[in-house]
C-alpha cells in the first residue's frame, strides 16, 4: 500500500475510465488510486439479477464495455459492501462514486460520500432560494427530489442522461428560466463538458460532483 492511497468505489464496474482521470488530475501523481466496483463480479449474462424492482430505488452506472446499466439499490448493497471490505485493505480513504445515499454500508476507513458534500456545499452557497437539479433518469426524479427536500430550497428538476447524447445546455436553460439560482449535476457520471454546457446554457454557478469531491479529498490526503 502506498503512503497516500485512495480507493474509488463505483456502483457499476471498474475501472471507470470516464471518471477516474478527472479525479486523478486533481489528486496529483503522489496519490495512488485503486478502483473497485459493485458489479465487478457480475457477468453480462447475470445483469438481470441487479435489475431494479418496481418499488426499489434505481441507480445508473457504467459497465466496462461502455454501456450504461440500471441497478436496483437493494440488490446492489451486499455487492457494494463486499467490494468495499476488500478495497479498505488496500487504501487509506475511499470515495463512493455515486451521489446516492447508502446509510447501511459499514466502513472501517474514511468513506467520502459525494451526497453529503454536495448537500453541505449547496447549503453554504444557497441558504434559501431556488435550486436546479439535473438528474440522469426519469425514475430518479421523485427520489432525488425527496433527497434534496431537507435543504428547504425550492427545487426544479430536469432529466438528462450523462451516458447518452443529450441536451444539458437546454436543460440548464430551462432551470434558469424557472428561477433556479444554482445548478447541481446530481450524478458522478456528468463530466467537465456537461458542466461547461450547463454553465453556458444557464449563466449560473454549476456544481460538478466528481471534481468537487476530488478537491475535498485532495485537501484531506495531501
Amino acid at each position: 500500500m502506498t503512503e497516500k492511497s485512495v480507493g474509488v468505489l463505483t456502483i457499476g464496474q471498474s475501472p471507470r475510465e470516464d471518471v477516474t482521470p478527472s479525479i486523478r488530475r486533481i489528486l496529483g501523481s503522489s496519490v495512488g488510486i485503486i478502483e473497485a466496483g459493485g458489479l465487478d463480479r457480475i457477468g453480462d449474462d447475470e445483469l438481470y439479477s441487479i435489475t431494479p424492482d418496481d418499488h426499489d430505488t434505481t441507480y445508473i452506472s457504467k459497465l466496462r464495455n461502455g454501456q450504461s446499466v440500471k441497478i436496483g439499490k437493494t440488490k446492489l448493497l451486499p455487492l457494494l459492501q463486499e467490494e468495499l471490505n476488500k478495497l479498505e485493505e488496500q487504501v487509506s480513504t475511499v470515495i463512493m462514486l455515486c451521489t446516492g445515499d447508502f446509510p447501511t454500508i459499514h466502513n472501517k476507513k474514511p468513506l467520502i460520500y459525494p451526497d453529503k458534500i454536495l448537500n453541505h456545499t449547496v447549503q453554504a452557497m444557497l441558504s434559501k432560494g431556488k435550486l436546479g437539479l439535473i438528474v440522469p433518469l426519469e425514475e430518479q426524479r421523485d427520489t432525488l427530489t425527496q433527497k434534496w427536500q431537507s435543504s428547504g430550497l425550492e427545487l426544479y428538476v430536469e432529466v438528462v442522461s450523462p451516458y447518452e447524447t443529450s441536451d444539458v445546455k437546454g436543460a440548464a436553460r430551462k432551470l434558469k428560466n424557472a428561477g433556479a439560482e444554482l445548478i447541481v449535476l446530481d450524478c458522478m457520471g456528468y463530466n467537465e463538458r456537461h458542466k461547461k454546457d450547463a454553465a453556458e446554457g444557464s449563466c449560473l454557478p454549476v456544481l460538478l460532483p466528481r471534481t468537487l469531491i476530488a478537491r475535498i479529498v485532495a485537501e484531506y490526503v495531501q
